[in-house]
C-alpha cells in the first residue's frame, strides 16, 4: 500500500533520436524520429527508448531510422527543465555536451 502512495508518476518526456547516416559513425548525425515517452525518471526513459527502438515488434511503424547503436545520440526535453544529451557508448548511456551533434 506504501508503495503505491508513494510511487511516482510517469512524466511525459519529449525524446528526440539521432543517427548518423551510417553503422557506427561518430560525426554527421541527423535527426531521424521525434516522440513522447512516458518515463518516471531520465534514466527509465534512456532504457525505454533503448528497449522500444531496439526490438522489431515495438517499433513505432512511422519510425524511418535503424536499431539503436553505439554513438547514436537521444536528445531528452524537459521544456523549461532543461535538454539533455545522451550517447550510447560502450558501457551505457553517457551524457553529452550538445555542441558534439555538429
Amino acid at each position: 500500500m506504501i508503495k503505491l502512495l508513494t510511487r511516482r508518476s510517469s512524466i511525459p518526456y519529449d525524446v528526440t533520436i539521432f543517427q548518423t547516416p551510417k553503422f557506427r559513425e561518430r560525426k554527421g548525425h541527423k535527426q531521424v524520429y521525434r516522440t513522447i515517452i512516458e518515463a518516471n525518471s531520465r534514466e527509465n526513459c534512456l532504457e525505454e527508448i533503448f528497449s522500444q527502438f531496439n526490438v522489431t515488434d515495438r517499433i513505432p511503424a512511422d519510425y524511418k531510422g535503424r536499431f539503436l547503436s553505439t554513438w547514436d545520440i537521444i536528445l531528452i526535453d524537459e521544456g523549461r527543465g532543461g535538454q539533455y544529451y545522451y550517447q550510447l557508448q560502450p558501457g551505457g548511456w553517457f551524457p553529452i555536451n550538445r555542441i558534439l551533434l555538429l
